[in-house]
């Protein structure tokens, strides 16, 4: 998949101002709810979201600073995501939302103005700054995701999907390293439908003994462990693939598995 940054900058304000649009909608009642992620309610979600914009964006433009913050918040142990949604519990709805929306909108403009190949420091292994503007929508993408489900709405089709099925294959090797796992040297083929049906995304050989194949929602919400794969339309041959998508992540952090009948991650 030939990389397309403009395109990519394109696709995560989209899923950002699809997501903040619904956000200034939501009741004091729906934003109190407790969310898929055990713990959290919206408000942690969009906490999350804006805390991280603000560290991707030191990792952008002071290295140095961004990796003394990772030191400080990896220090301490355990979880670093619900050690940051608890900091921010005192602030309103309109205090996150706004603050979710300068974030966004500053590390967008970082963004744009940079080189999309440049290394970036992160909490796992350093990446492109193209990278990081595709995690970035993956994290808006699934945060998202636990706010539609709470409310009860079907997630809106994103522009975004494809890139964030392309995060998710390829962390493939990541996947297994951060399991303890050796990699496999077989490889295995995705078929992905298109959200309108118009077009399969092929990512690996068609013919390969170990597939994937089935919806691209279905396949993102597996690799952003917000589905478990046996709860998806996804069509999973051979016992590669299938262990495979047992330790998908697509996110930086400590392994995380999804239980068949549940959803949602930090």
């Amino acid at each position: 998949m030939a990389l397309d940054f403009a395109k990519l900058l394109v696709e995560l304000r989209q899923e950002s101002d699809e997501l903040l649009g619904r956000l200034a909608r939501l009741s004091a009642r729906e934003w109190e709810q407790p969310t898929t992620a055990q713990g959290w309610d919206i408000g942690d979600q969009v906490s999350h979201l804006a805390y991280f914009d603000d560290v991707a964006q030191l990792a952008l433009t002071d290295p140095a600073a961004f990796r003394a913050t990772a030191d400080r918040l990896t220090r301490g142990g355990g979880d670093i995501a619900d050690g940051v949604a608890a900091q921010y519990r005192s602030l309103t709805a309109t205090e996150l939302t706004d603050w979710f929306a300068a974030s966004r909108a500053g590390l967008l403009e970082a963004f744009a103005g940079d080189d999309p190949r440049r290394r970036l420091p992160w909490f796992g292994p350093d990446m492109s700054v193209a990278s990081s503007a595709t995690a970035r929508l993956m994290e808006t993408w699934a945060h998202g995701q636990d706010v539609y489900d709470t409310i009860g709405e079907v997630h809106p089709p994103s522009p975004g999907l494809r890139s964030i099925a392309h995060l998710g294959v390829s962390t493939f090797a990541f996947a297994h390293r951060l399991n303890g796992y050796e990699v496999p040297d077989e490889p295995v083929g995705v078929q992905l439908c298109a959200p309108d049906g118009s077009d399969i995304w092929t990512w690996g050989p068609i013919d390969a003994r170990n597939r994937v194949s089935g919806p691209a929602e279905d396949f993102v919400l597996v690799v952003t462990q917000r589905r478990h794969w046996t709860d998806t339309a996804l069509v999973v041959d051979g016992e590669m693939a299938a262990a495979w998508l047992n330790i998908a992540q697509a996110f930086a952090g400590a392994p995380t598995r999804t239980q068949p009948g549940r959803a949602g991650q930090p």
